[in-house]
């Protein structure tokens, strides 16, 4: 038995309960059915949940910062002098 069994996973809301365009809360990450049952999730089911919603907020985190990168002016390089 590992360490992290003898524990139990907390809910990883963070009080927002806000659902974005693809049902996922943008607080937690955790969709619809996760929010709603994760009191009858078993302990790997819920450390699962956590895993995934990581992964969730990795990738959004990404696309905001392309999203930023592409919105960015980009720095104009300066013409070079001639050297005739």
């Amino acid at each position: 038995m590992q360490q992290l069994e003898f524990f139990e996973i907390p809910s990883p809301c963070i009080g927002v309960c806000e659902a974005n365009n693809r049902g996922y809360c943008k607080g937690c990450f955790r969709s619809r059915d996760e929010r709603l049952y994760w009191l009858q999730f078993s302990e790997t089911d819920k450390r699962q949940v956590v895993r995934l919603c990581q992964q969730r907020k990795a990738r959004v985190l990404k696309a905001k910062e392309a999203a930023l990168e592409a919105a960015k002016p980009q720095d104009e390089q300066p013409e070079q002098p001639s050297m005739f």
